[in-house]
């Protein structure tokens, strides 16, 4: 599922569930959580590309992964936890030192996009596309992404983009600010690639302190924000109209 090939100070992880356009299972969500964690301590990397597959970055969370939904007699604790997931997994890939670069093919979904804008930046294949349907499934766009998202775009795009659900193309992605590049359909990686290595070039610790720098001050007050959003995901999710709109979500058709 996960592929790791590492050059030097470059390291390139591939995410490839094979099966459900990548979405993130509540398995898929951990190993990720893990490879990050696992690159905490490597002082011989200095940049990492994140990739999923030919056809998809990501589908976002997977809506029908037991794991993730079936919560009936699970405590309060247990339930907060899961539902946190995802929130650990942006978090974990956020507060990597190394610069991150996100190489996006396909679709990138919901909780796909929440995790390319934990990294620092994002290449788009010219046709892929970035959709956001949360709010139609009958639950808020979590996982602290909300100032991520602001930061990227502002406030009044940021309500489109969340309350619409619409899908939105590269160009449009770029011109918005959630895409810093674009690449020719099967060469996002190869793009990431590039931009990665012109970065190792330079002492992996100046890498790290100037990325470290900027973060300290763009995220200084992206938790204090949105602490409480995940338990606004629990609590929607578990209602009636939540899901009353996933199954509607499942049978008809993205806008």
């Amino acid at each position: 599922m996960i592929d790791i090939q590492e050059s030097g100070p470059l390291a390139v992880i591939t995410y490839d569930r094979g099966e459900r356009r990548n979405a993130l299972s509540l398995q898929a969500m951990e190993a990720l959580i893990g490879v990050a964690q696992q690159y905490q301590g490597r002082f011989d990397i200095s940049a990492i590309v994140l990739a999923g597959s030919a056809q998809a970055f990501s589908a976002g969370v997977d809506l029908k992964d037991p794991a993730r939904w079936a919560l009936e007699g699970k405590s309060l604790d247990e339930r907060r936890h899961i539902a946190a997931t995802g929130a650990r997994l942006c978090q974990a890939w956020e507060s990597l030192p190394q610069l991150t670069i996100a190489a996006v093919e396909g679709c990138n979904v919901g909780g796909g996009i929440a995790l390319t804008l934990a990294c620092d930046w994002r290449v788009m294949a010219n046709d892929a596309f970035l959709y956001v349907p949360e709010v139609q499934i009958g639950i808020p766009l979590v996982w602290h992404t909300v100032p991520r998202l602001v930061a990227r775009v502002g406030a009044s795009r940021a309500k489109q983009i969340m309350l619409l659900g619409e899908k939105m193309s590269a160009a449009t992605a770029l011109d918005w600010g959630l895409a810093d590049w674009l690449a020719e359909p099967g060469q996002a990686l190869a793009r990431a690639r590039a931009l990665a290595g012109r970065v190792t070039q330079s002492p992996g610790h100046v890498v790290k302190m100037s990325k470290q720098s900027v973060n300290a001050y763009a995220n200084a007050l992206n938790y204090v924000s949105t602490y409480m959003d995940v338990d606004q995901a629990l609590l929607c999710g578990q209602s009636a109209e939540a899901s009353q709109a996933r199954e509607q979500f499942h049978t008809g058709e993205p806008r």
